[in-house]
């Protein structure tokens, strides 16, 4: 019988113990990328992968189509479900986690008077997309107000529970959020919300290989997510999770064949197999992915992205002298650095960080104060860092 290979221990604040890994990206040379968390990249691997499959669908459509798509897309969403923790029969592959979330809104039944719940640190799109579903049904969106300071997981567990009431239908709540890069404390708060009798929603798209992940674990009853960010899968890569309690109301925004016939759909998920003639390969490119972030082993890349963003964020906060709204040490934060930037107008200073030094990084102004938001990756490394630190203490100091 053959035992894989054992995965190398690396060490998470060694540059030379990565130096190999970052030649598996093709990146831009006038770029020093550290907004991983917004519009992940490919390794070079993955994106080769893609290509073939691009390649049989331009070469032969009709044999791709015909007898080559349904079999791979299968194969691709069992490969997906046994990573995140669920059956294959419990999930969709979807372009992203907004489009996921469009198809959750559009079909959870709201009747006037009830209420969805949400939280003042959710993604603006959901709360977008989640006030028209109520205005449509002449339901209500509430926003629960999170503390200024995260301090324990019952705080927030609390804060959440005393803005629900009998009307509460509903909670959509981010698994990682993405303007503050905070790890909510998911699991505790989707059984808080599991004993009351209320639908849980988790908005997932930094999740997937940034934390441990088992979508069936959390008991919630649906779970969107994005694969193009730490996974590094293809952009147009995500996912849909529904429970079976709720997958016979689940409607797909595109209604066509669902099956190549003479095959009909019979189950929720075969709804989203054909809807046309889309382009599947960034779905068929993401077992690719999950093979390639596991031979270099879910700890090691997790230990080094939270070591690198530990190091910037304390070159951050001995800079500012300000405090991130978690302790890191308390499990908080992951692979981003959330830090508060100082008094003042920093609406300019994203920009002026790519046009002068060629760093892409996130400045994000969340209640009226400007944050600076950096995710890592394996491609990172601390000279990058420096670089960063010396521009942006440059440019606010």
């Amino acid at each position: 019988m053959n035992t894989p290979n054992p995965i190398s221990k690396r060490d998470p604040s060694n540059d030379r113990d990565w130096f190999d890994l970052a030649t598996h990206w093709k990146l831009r040379s006038d770029t020093i990328y550290l907004n991983h968390g917004s519009f992940g990249l490919q390794p070079n691997v993955v994106r080769h992968h893609r290509r073939g499959w691009i390649d049989r669908l331009d070469e032969q459509p009709m044999d791709f189509y015909l007898r080559q798509m349904e079999s791979a897309l299968y194969e691709a969403r069992a490969s997906l479900a046994k990573f995140v923790g669920t059956s294959a029969a419990n999930l969709v592959l979807i372009d992203n986690a907004t489009y996921a979330m469009n198809i959750v809104a559009n079909s959870f039944s709201l009747n006037p008077g009830d209420e969805v719940l949400i939280n003042d640190h959710e993604y603006g799109a959901v709360h977008r997309i989640w006030q028209r579903a109520c205005d449509a049904a002449g339901a209500r969106l509430v926003s629960a107000t999170l503390p200024d300071s995260f301090e324990s997981k019952e705080q927030i567990v609390d804060c959440l529970t005393q803005s629900a009431t009998s009307k509460t239908r509903l909670l959509v709540v981010s698994h990682i959020t993405s303007a503050t890069a905070l790890i909510m404390p998911i699991e505790e708060i989707c059984d808080a919300f599991h004993k009351q009798g209320i639908a849980i929603c988790v908005d997932g798209p930094h999740a997937p290989a940034h934390v441990e992940l088992s979508v069936e674990n959390l008991k919630c009853d649906f779970y969107t997510a994005s694969l193009h960010k730490w996974l590094c899968a293809p952009l147009g890569s995500g996912f849909l999770y529904v429970h079976p309690r709720f997958q016979n109301s689940i409607q797909p925004p595109v209604k066509s064949w669902g099956r190549l016939l003479p095959a009909i759909p019979e189950t929720w998920d075969e709804e989203f197999t054909w809807i046309g003639s889309r382009d599947p390969s960034p779905f068929l490119s993401v077992p690719q992915a999950i093979g390639w972030i596991q031979d270099i082993g879910l700890d090691n890349f997790r230990e080094r992205a939270c070591w690198l963003a530990s190091y910037t964020e304390n070159c951050l906060r001995d800079l500012f002298n300000t405090q991130p709204i978690g302790d890191r040490n308390d499990g908080w934060y992951g692979a981003m650095t959330h830090v508060p930037l100082p008094p003042g107008d920093w609406s300019g200073l994203q920009k002026q960080l790519w046009e002068q030094i060629g760093i892409e990084v996130m400045i994000i102004q969340f209640k009226e104060r400007w944050y600076v938001r950096v995710s890592h990756h394996l491609y990172n490394n601390q000279t990058q860092i420096n670089t960063f630190i010396k521009a942006i203490s440059r440019m606010t100091t």
